[in-house]
């Protein structure tokens, strides 16, 4: 009766610690929030023009030998012609108009963090599209007179150098769960935790649920169904962490796998690779979307639901005492029961055997 005691206390105290770390979860998800929010006033107060769609078309333009410059100047100012190609119905667009962020330096951060190489990268849906932007003759030479080297050409953008390509298709998509009902399809990443269980200070989440995917894009991207989130985003920044500031994040470091980077400017690309030195300015980056505009209505609100959620895990963690002294109790009374019993069997033994010895001498004692 005492053992199943105990596996109902080793029950609970495993249930009550599971619904205290989803809780936890949910309280940090929401402080994340708040905190972008705020992060995003303050930098709404530093930059009186944001980054849109606009402009960062106009970044790509000005990189006019690129084939991102090519292909976008081919959509804005010839779209008939671009409209009348057929390899380029599955170019998706470049990196960096497949995503938003609502804070205007973690956007500067994240190009910073990619490189302009990446963000001018184009995205394709498959491998035949990546075919049909470069053709090659025999010896192996580009032929600059087909695919996006022809279309250059055609315009008096003839492509210089290397470009990057990225092909959905063949990109290894995020095997995980989605967070439940979120309408942005974010990932279900573990959230790095100290040894109380606590998530580290200054800890925001993942760069790849940062970003903010138009909804046309958040499925079905890819013939198997997938979205750019899973993957592209996903290959791009993987477990990136994001942090408040640079100090947070070097405590954190047993925590870090797969790189970081704060808010003021602190960039690990991964373990063991640190990024030293001033911030570059990439020329270009991701717009900015409006996500915080509904924000203020809603803070108090959020505000609201943190305390209760909190109050709530409090409980929790009373509970969570309470069924560990339980526990102890019913273990302590355990052992002193068995340490009862083995004495009780071992004293019954011992007095079985004087019982056979008397037995024995009676038998054989002479009358």
């Amino acid at each position: 009766m005492i053992g199943l005691k105990i596996k109902q206390h080793e029950d609970h105290i495993k249930l009550l610690k599971s619904q205290s770390l989803k809780l936890g979860d949910s309280i940090l998800d929401l402080q994340v929030n708040l905190g972008k929010y705020h992060s995003a006033k303050v930098d709404n107060e530093d930059h009186s023009n944001h980054q849109n769609e606009e402009e960062t078309t106009g970044q790509i333009l000005q990189h006019e030998k690129s084939a991102a410059g090519v292909l976008c100047q081919l959509k804005t100012r010839h779209c008939t012609q671009a409209s009348h190609l057929t390899f380029t119905k599955d170019v998706l667009g470049i990196v960096a108009s497949l995503g938003q962020l609502e804070d205007e330096n973690l956007s500067s951060l994240l190009s910073e963090y990619l490189g302009v190489d990446t963000m001018l990268a184009i995205v394709c849906k498959t491998f035949e599209c990546v075919k049909a932007l470069e053709t090659y003759d025999k010896e192996g030479r580009i032929i600059k007179s087909s695919g996006l080297h022809g279309l250059g050409a055609s315009i008096g953008r003839a492509i210089d150098g290397r470009f990057l390509v990225i092909c959905l298709e063949n990109l290894r998509p995020f095997a995980g769960e989605f967070v439940v009902d979120d309408p942005q399809r974010r990932l279900d990443l573990w959230k790095p935790r100290l040894p109380t269980g606590e998530c580290p200070p200054g800890f925001l989440g993942y760069a790849v649920n940062m970003i903010n995917i138009d909804s046309k894009n958040l499925f079905c991207a890819t013939a198997s169904g997938h979205g750019l989130r899973e993957t592209l985003f996903y290959n791009l920044f993987y477990r990136l962490q994001v942090y408040r500031t640079r100090a947070d994040m070097l405590l954190a470091l047993p925590l870090i796998s797969d790189g970081a980077i704060s808010l003021d400017g602190g960039i690990i690309r991964s373990s063991g690779i640190f990024s030293l030195g001033s911030r570059q300015d990439v020329d270009v980056r991701f717009p900015k979307s409006s996500g915080t505009s509904d924000m203020p209505a809603k803070y108090a609100a959020t505000e609201k639901q943190i305390q209760e959620m909190k109050f709530r895990l409090e409980t929790l963690q009373e509970d969570l005492k309470r069924e560990q002294a339980l526990l102890k109790n019913a273990k302590d009374t355990f052992e002193r029961k068995k340490q009862e019993f083995v004495k009780f069997l071992a004293d019954s033994s011992s007095f079985a055997i004087q019982c056979q010895m008397q037995a024995a001498r009676e038998k054989f004692t002479p009358r």
